[in-house]
Order: C-alpha cells, then structure tokens, then sequence
C-alpha cells in the first residue's frame, strides 16, 4: 500500500486537505527554525549573555505552555482552519513585533513578542494535529507521521536558509518581516482546504456531552499516552539539543563532525517518519511504539558507550529512527475519538512539550555533573516507562473511535471552513 498524500482513492477534497495539511506542518517547521537557527544574531544585537538569552527563550516557552491546554477549546469552538489562520497571524504579528524590538535593541520588546509566539506557535501546532488525525481517519490509513516529517524537512530548510542568509551578511529584522509576509499568505488561504468542521450544537436526549479542556485531563487514557509521549519528546528533543554538544565532548571531535551527527539524527528521524506509516499499518500502533522505544534505547546507548565516530554514527541514527514515530502516534491516538480529539490532543501536546522544552535543559544541568555524553543515558529511564505504558496507545474499539465520530458526522449538518 502506498503512503504518499496523494494516493489515495479518496475525493478531491480529501486529497486537498491532506495537501494543505502538509504545507501547514512544513510551514510550521520553517518558521520555527526560521527563528531557531538565527538565536547567536539575536545575542550579539541585544548583547546578551548565554543566561540571559537562555531567560529570554524562556518567554517563548512560556507563551506555548499558556496556549497549548485551551488550544483545544479554541479549536472546538472555531474549527482547525480559523483556528490555524488566528495562529498564523499572530505569529507573524509577533515576528515583526521580534524584527521592530530587534532594530531598537529593545530586549524588553523581544521578550514580549517572544510571549505572543510561543502562543501562535502553541496553537497552531495543536490544530495542525487536530486537522492531521481528522484527514488521518477519513483516510482510513497512517499518514500522521508524515506530516510531522514535513515539519521535520520544513525546520531542515528554514534553518539552512537562516545560515545562508547570515553567511551573506542579511540583517535579522529583514528576515523576520519576509518570513511574517509568507505566514499571513500561508495561513490564510491554505486552510480553505482543510475538512469541514463540524459546529458546536447541544447534545440531544441522552447523548453525553463532549470531553472539554478540564475532563480531558482526567481522562486516564488520555494522560498515559501523554506519558508515553513525555518519554518520547524528551527522547527526541535531547537529541536535537545536545547529540552534536556529546559528540564533541565525549569522543573529543571537531564542531563540524558534532553538527554532522546531529544532521544524521535529524535525517533517521525524518526519513523514518515519511515511510513509517506503512509499517504501523502492517504491525499495529502498539507494536511500533513498543518497537520505536527499544530502538530508541538501543541507539542510544550504542551513542553514550561507542569508542569510536563511526559506532556512535550507527548509534546517533537508530536513536532517530526509535525517536520519530512516537509523538506522531501519540497525536492520533489521543484522536482516536474525533468527537473528543481537540481536548485530548491539548491534554498530550502539553504534556509533550512541557518534557520537549523542560528536559533538555535538565539534562544540561545533570551533565555539568558528570558530563553531557554520561548525562544522556538518564533519557533511558522515561524510554522505558514509555516503552511499558505503550498498549495506551492501542486504537480504541470501533463504537468508541472512529466508527462513532463518522456515524455522528453523518447524522449533524456541517459548516464549511
């Protein structure tokens, strides 16, 4: 069975909302990365140290916790689509309010713009998910990770962009405000094709009200898949912040050949994620995550005890591979109920992040201790509950998932985006 968005038996309208659905993710990464990959021009504009640029960062993170628990009100209330497109603006706002603060070496301003897009930020990736896990079931096929590796490839080519365009001596604020104009054209007209959002409307006679923001989080199911994917964010975000760092530390390499390892982990974890919805349709979500978590584990270690470049090489990509399906199963198994999905996929995308933003930093600490390559074996222990809380994740029965949220679609009158 093929797994690409377009092959698909589906109508047209299926197939344009699994397209639009991939730029969304992919613009996402861009503009993150956009951001990410220009922080050392950010330092020297406001003359800041690596603490206080590191308490800056933090404003950004701050913003994204804020929005990622009501994000799934927000969708339920205006759809994925409006709820992208007030996403997409506001980041962009906030990207020009980073480029106007940044030419005044105003670090006040920077850190409230930062605020406002960790909360766009925050928002549109809870909705891209929402959207991602609503084309997933009407495909009735995996294509969940793929749309995280378009998230993954567009965070590749903003950060080469951001390079070059530092390499060529391109002002910050100039790259900011082009990158705000692409995002209001983006999120505005790309969410058109997204699937119809079903309105709000009183449930009848005897029918049980829809999971909201507080009753999600006391949901059981709903906070071990947010376990699970604790686990597998932290797994993935240690890798991106501190594999390269560990690779020069810990078998004495150059910066080049750290930057190089990160690059392998990144394409394992992107490659993996672009041809791994065949192999969860084959095997069963449980399996795979189970499987992902071992592989993850075993990479890992090979990474920490290797002796020599080329072993941890082999270590750095299994570590991708085990790394790059989790998070995107975790988002549609937290779906699998689409009458509940914006809740619940709130609930686990802030359980996520909060490991995905709070972890690698802990870690950094533990290896001021004993060293960062020694530290990152600590990243085995959440792997392992991960890897036995993994049958949470398994599809919930027809009646309860998918089946029901169909059933329901078919009985209520839709709203178009």
């Amino acid at each position: 069975m093929k797994t690409d968005i377009s092959s698909t038996a589906a109508g047209p309208s299926l197939k344009a909302a699994a397209a639009a659905t991939f730029v969304v993710f992919g613009v996402n990464g861009f503009v993150f990365a956009s951001w990410a990959a220009r922080i050392p021009a950010v330092t020297e504009t406001l003359h800041l140290t690596s603490g206080q640029m590191g308490t800056l960062l933090l404003c950004t993170a701050i913003g994204s916790l804020l929005a990622l628990p009501t994000a799934g009100l927000v969708v339920g209330r205006i759809g994925t689509a409006n709820a992208v497109r007030a996403a997409g603006v506001l980041a962009a706002l906030a990207g020009v309010g980073i480029a106007l603060s940044l030419s005044a070496e105003s670090v006040v301003g920077t850190a409230i713009s930062l605020f406002f897009f960790g909360i766009g930020i925050g928002l549109w990736d809870v909705s891209q998910n929402i959207e991602g896990a609503d084309v997933e079931h009407k495909l009735r096929r995996t294509i969940m990770p793929q749309f995280h590796a378009a998230f993954s490839g567009g965070a590749f080519i903003g950060a080469l962009i951001g390079a070059g365009l530092s390499t060529i001596g391109v002002g910050l604020p100039e790259h900011l405000l082009v990158i705000a104009a692409v995002v209001v054209v983006v999120a505005l007209v790309t969410p058109r094709y997204f699937l119809p959002h079903e309105a709000e409307s009183a449930p009848l006679d005897g029918e049980p009200r829809a999971v909201k923001g507080p009753s999600a989080w006391r949901d059981s199911r709903t906070l071990l898949i947010g376990v699970v994917v604790l686990g597998a964010t932290l797994t993935e975000g240690a890798g991106n912040d501190w594999i390269a760092k560990a690779t020069v530390d810990g078998l004495g390499t150059s910066e080049s050949t750290g930057a190089l390892m990160f690059a392998l982990f990144v394409l394992a974890m992107t490659g993996m994620r672009f041809f791994g919805g065949r192999v969860i349709d084959a095997y069963g979500r449980v399996a795979v995550l189970r499987a992902s978590m071992g592989a993850a584990a075993a990479g890992l270690g090979l990474f920490v005890l290797a002796g020599n470049v080329w072993l941890a090489g082999i270590g750095a990509a299994l570590w991708g591979v085990g790394a790059a399906l989790a998070f995107p199963m975790g988002m549609s198994a937290a779906a699998d109920d689409p009458k509940h999905a914006a809740a619940r996929v709130s609930v686990v995308s802030t359980l996520g992040y909060v490991s995905f933003l709070a972890g690698p930093p802990l870690l950094g600490y533990l290896g001021d201790l004993t060293g960062i390559h020694l530290a990152l074996l600590a990243i085995l222990a959440p792997i392992v509950v991960a890897m036995l809380l993994a049958g949470a994740a398994k599809p919930l029965p027809a009646g309860q998932g998918v089946a029901a949220g169909q059933a329901q679609a078919s009985s209520k009158p839709l709203d178009r985006n």
